[in-house]
């Protein structure tokens, strides 16, 4: 019987994993938390899905009722909260936990300021200027809009409704929000920059498919200071780089 995996699949690669087990013959079910989410593992045949939000207990619950042997970990980098339940949910099933962690970006520009919060982000970027880019997703973005009243916010989000209302709700006008989807090339973020008359970028370091690097290049380009928002510390019980690295932890069924 192969193995059943259940993998959390909250980015672009998290959709390619569960791709790349499936085609091995790993039972797969893939959990996201959005439509988007949903209509990207809609392709991948044979994968099952789940786009019901989990919280600790309904993990818990899930993992023990469907037998599973495998919690592939492959959520966002900063989704601090879903890594934690997840680790406390295979405890509680006793079965094994692989975190699939996408490299970091290193580059080299003095003008990268690390913070280890939203919070120390914004604090960081209002001293740094007044017109300020945000390249961290809409999820955290109501802690910037409290914290940089006295600033003008561009808020770069995916162009989906429910993000674009949320953005409306946090009092955001049509002009400080840009809703368009990655990825971006260096060019392509010059410009935007640029239009925006950004003064200081935000972004976090989600690594080359997160477009990181792209953002980086294209800051450098125009002298802007990049606020970096760390990635969270988490200890992992078990930690994989790449897709091939996933699989010496939970076995090949071919």
């Amino acid at each position: 019987m192969n193995k059943k995996i259940f993998l959390i699949a909250g980015t672009e690669d998290g959709r390619k994993l569960a791709e790349f087990l499936n085609e091995r013959g790993f039972d797969v079910t893939a959990s996201v938390v959005s439509d988007y989410g949903r209509k990207l593992l809609e392709t991948c045949a044979g994968v099952k899905i789940n786009d019901r939000p989990l919280e600790r207990d309904d993990l818990k619950k899930i993992l023990r009722d469907g037998n599973f042997d495998c919690l592939v970990d492959a959520s966002h980098p900063y989704a601090q909260n879903v890594s934690t339940n997840a680790v406390d949910a295979v405890n509680a099933a006793q079965i094994l936990y692989v975190r699939y962690e996408r490299a970091t970006i290193d580059f080299d520009y003095e003008k990268i300021f690390p913070v280890d919060s939203y919070e120390a982000a914004a604090r960081k970027a209002a001293e740094l200027g007044k017109n300020i880019f945000l390249t961290t997703g809409s999820r955290n973005l109501k802690i910037f809009v409290d914290l940089l009243k006295g600033c003008n916010v561009t808020a770069r989000v995916l162009p989906t409704a429910e993000v674009l209302a949320h953005c409306e709700a946090l009092g955001l006008s049509p002009k400080q929000i840009v809703a368009v989807q990655g990825a971006f090339s260096v060019a392509f973020n010059v410009e935007m920059f640029k239009h925006a008359g950004a003064d200081v970028v935000v972004t976090k370091n989600s690594g080359q498919i997160g477009g990181t690097d792209t953002k980086l290049a294209a800051a450098k380009i125009l002298n802007l200071p990049v606020v970096m928002i760390n990635r969270p510390k988490i200890e992992y019980p078990n930690c994989a780089a790449t897709f091939d690295d996933i699989l010496k932890f939970i076995g090949n069924e071919e």
